[in-house]
């Protein structure tokens, strides 16, 4: 059995992916600060015939990662895909942004992504038969955006360190990627639909249309099942697309 960690899991783009790589025959282990949440996630994964575990992680917490790594090859004995996920959003107008949120913001996004994808590498190199590590990027992996540029730093930050990766993993068959949607109606984009309202002096409704939305083609979020389908089809990649950025923008960031 092939096997899968995702963080963030318990809500949101990693539960879809979770339940998503269960029905794909993958071992999954939901790793989330909420612990309680992930479990609710295995469950639901294991009452339609699939096989979980959760784990508490806090993804900035260097031994908190690698214990939950540990935990995954003790019940699996094996690290096939691990998927970077974990994220927070926090909005300030840029010269009002607290230092304090944006180490948290740095902390989360950043530290986590190389804590996540270190463990990740490890146990794929010591056991020889490669593996592929996917990070959950963004649209703002590209552009900028008012009120975030934390988060802008962060997720362009997550495309380059997988073009890294790609490059030292190739000769142990470990691939490297960035899936990157545009704005998705999970609880952390939600939140920030009245955040934006407030900050910008707009209303929700043209946060929407004008600032979520309004770089599309054709106005359409992009869904967590878009990320899923994604993620189904990186995993079975041999390499020839590692080192890149997957763009799911509804044409906002072409090529």
């Amino acid at each position: 059995m092939k096997t899968v960690l995702i963080t963030g899991a318990a809500s949101g783009i990693g539960k879809a992916c979770a339940l998503r790589m269960a029905k794909e025959g993958y071992g999954v282990v939901v790793a989330d600060l909420n612990l309680d949440g992930a479990r609710a996630v295995v469950e639901e994964l294991t009452a339609a015939g699939g096989r979980g575990i959760a784990i508490r992680m806090d993804v900035a917490d260097e031994g908190e990662v690698e214990a939950g790594f540990d935990r995954m090859m003790e019940k699996f004995h094996s690290c096939d895909l691990v998927m970077s996920n974990a994220g927070v959003q926090i909005v300030h107008p840029y010269e009002e942004y607290p230092f304090a949120d944006w180490r948290k913001m740095m902390a989360i996004h950043a530290d986590g992504a190389f804590l996540v994808s270190r463990a990740a590498y490890r146990r794929m190199k010591a056991r020889g038969k490669g593996g592929r590590i996917v990070f959950t990027g963004s649209v703002q992996s590209f552009v900028g955006s008012k009120l975030k540029e934390p988060y802008n730093f962060a997720k362009h930050g997550v495309a380059g360190l997988a073009k890294a990766i790609a490059r030292e993993g190739a000769e142990y068959g470990i691939y490297a990627y960035t899936i990157c949607p545009s704005f998705i109606k999970t609880p952390l984009v939600e939140k920030q639909i009245p955040e934006q309202a407030r900050d910008l002096g707009i209303s929700e409704e043209e946060v929407v249309k004008n600032v979520m939305l309004r770089d599309t083609v054709d106005g359409v979020f992009t869904t967590v099942e878009d990320v899923a389908n994604t993620l189904v089809f990186l995993a079975n990649d041999q390499g020839a697309l590692t080192g890149q950025s997957i763009r799911l923008t509804h044409g906002w960031a072409m090529m």
